[in-house]
């Protein structure tokens, strides 16, 4: 039965990389006949080699490692705030009715037109893209925690107690798990907003990183660094969603829809 369940998993996989596989070599295949232009798209051949040169001189390395720091450290910072905010105003009403309103009014801002302020305030230091990418992943998490917390089923709760649970207990052992998938969806969908602020912080305002490196590309009209650093974005994106998804199996695996 596991031996059959790993082969399923497998095939799933493989299914799941065959759409990237093929627009990969649609796209080789296009700049190789001359119907896409270098000056358009350069092919997957030249990216990679690009990335090659930037791997051995040791750039790229470093960039990647900065761009990481910066989304890890503002994600941490955010989704621990929004965790927090999310916890207490679905487990106090009156928290609810002191920050509740005030949080939606600021989540309606978007994050990124801030941006003018965040350079007069920080200048273009790591403290200007951390605030970003973590005011950007703080609303996802703040709400589906919040949601979590009150979607969690009253009689549930009632049976809890009648067995002699209260306080801490009830919140570690019943309200926590029972809201724990919400939150994790919550984690993703801020995976996914981190890279996207952080592409647009270091693009604008950066001395380093991947979207440095983007920029400094495009000032001297190297369309495969240009690529090759969109795609990095993609890749990391893609890395911490399966690294979600994981934690995912892994946290709920009483939950049904996760056996």
């Amino acid at each position: 039965m596991q031996k059959k369940l790993n082969k399923k998993f497998n095939r799933f996989h493989l299914i799941s990389w065959l759409v990237p596989i093929l627009l990969l070599v649609t796209w080789q295949l296009l700049s190789f006949w001359g119907i896409l232009s270098e000056r358009i798209l350069p092919a997957p051949t030249e990216v990679f080699q690009a990335g090659v040169t930037l791997l051995k001189t040791g750039e790229l390395i470093d960039y990647i490692g900065i761009s990481a720091q910066r989304a890890f450290i503002g994600f941490l910072i955010g989704g621990i705030i929004g965790f927090v905010l999310g916890l207490l105003n679905g487990l106090s009403s009156i928290a609810e009715s002191l920050f509740d309103t005030s949080l939606q009014m600021l989540r309606n801002i978007p994050h990124l037109a801030l941006i003018p302020l965040v350079i007069l305030w920080f200048g273009i230091e790591e403290e200007a893209k951390i605030f970003l990418v973590a005011l950007g992943v703080l609303f996802p998490i703040y709400l589906n925690t919040f949601h979590g917390v009150k979607s969690v089923d009253k009689d549930l709760i009632e049976a809890a107690r009648v067995y002699g649970l209260s306080g801490f207990s009830l919140f570690w052992n019943v309200i926590l798990p029972a809201a724990f998938p919400s939150i994790l969806v919550g984690i993703r969908f801020s995976l996914g907003i981190m890279w996207v602020t952080l592409i647009v912080a270091e693009t604008i305002s950066a001395n380093s990183g991947i979207g440095y490196m983007a920029m400094n590309a495009r000032e001297f009209m190297r369309m495969d660094i240009v690529v090759l650093s969109i795609l990095l974005y993609a890749l990391l994106g893609k890395i911490s969603d399966v690294a979600a998804k994981i934690i995912e199996k892994r946290c709920l695996k009483w939950h049904p829809s996760y056996q």
